[in-house]
Formats: C-alpha cells, structure tokens, sequence
C-alpha cells in the first residue's frame, strides 16, 4: 500500500517493530517502483528516485505518527495487537487524523473502540497486488463519519 500512496503524490512513513522489516518494505517499494519506471508507468517526467524521496521509515509509531493526515495500519490479524497500534496512533496522531485498519475480516467498529476518535476510524481493504488490481474496498464502523469516508476515497 505505501507504494500506492507515494505513486499517488503522497509523502509516506513505513513503520515496523524492526529497522530488518522496515528495511525489507523500502526495498520491495524501491525494485516495485523501478519496474513500472522501466516500463514507462510511473507517468511522464516521474522518477522511482523522486518518489523514493518521499518514503520515510522508522520503528517508533508515536514520532511517526505525531503529523500524520492518515494512518494506514496493516499488522497481523489479531484483535489485541491492532488495538494496540490504533491506541499508540489516537493518542500520538493529530486530532484530524484519520486511522484506517487494512483488515478484511475484522470489525471496524472493534478496533475504534480503542481510540478516542470512532467516528475516524475506517477500513481500507487493498485486494492483490494492488498495483494491478486498483479496487480498494472501504469499509465504515458504526461511528465512522461521512468526513472520514469522505477523505479516504479522494
């Protein structure tokens, strides 16, 4: 998913528990993005190097997060381990932030109850891979905001 946010202009922050899994994310973004430039598909006068430029990695969530517009949380399928990263993000995030969970089977409405702020919590589901599938499925918690939703699909 970082691969798509920094292709769509955005700057991005891969944050992991380890600098080894953050550093083997960047990696596969970098050869992914080097592929498309290769092909011509990352858009005229792009580079891979340009987009690079914009990824940021760290193992500290709280200082990652601290001036975030949106967080997009993808760590393993388990219930205590997502609120616990939506808790470290509600009370380091700005108050706009929105928190998106990439869970495909989890409730929405569960992981807000971890933050102060249910109505910008979402999902965001990425089918794969997601450079060639360009369908992402978004998902609202019972409090979610049409704002947050909103957001999310721009």
């Amino acid at each position: 998913a970082g691969q798509i946010f920094l292709m769509g202009g955005y700057n991005v922050t891969l944050v992991d528990i380890k600098d080894e899994f953050v550093d083997n994310g960047v990696a596969k973004i970098d050869e992914g993005l080097k592929k498309l430039e290769a092909k011509g598909k990352l858009g005229e006068g792009v580079s891979s190097a340009e987009l690079m430029g914009k990824l940021k990695k760290s193992i500290d969530t709280p200082s990652a997060v601290k001036n975030a517009d949106f967080v997009l949380e993808a760590v393993v399928e388990l219930m205590d381990i997502k609120k616990q990263v939506f808790k470290t993000c509600d009370e380091n995030a700005p108050a706009h932030c929105i928190l998106a969970t990439n869970t495909s089977t989890m409730s929405i409405t569960e992981i807000a109850t971890a933050t102060n702020r249910p109505d910008k919590v979402i999902g965001m589901h990425f089918f794969n891979p997601p450079i060639l599938m360009r369908l992402v499925e978004i998902i609202a918690g019972e409090k979610s905001s049409d704002e947050a939703m909103a957001f999310t699909k721009m």
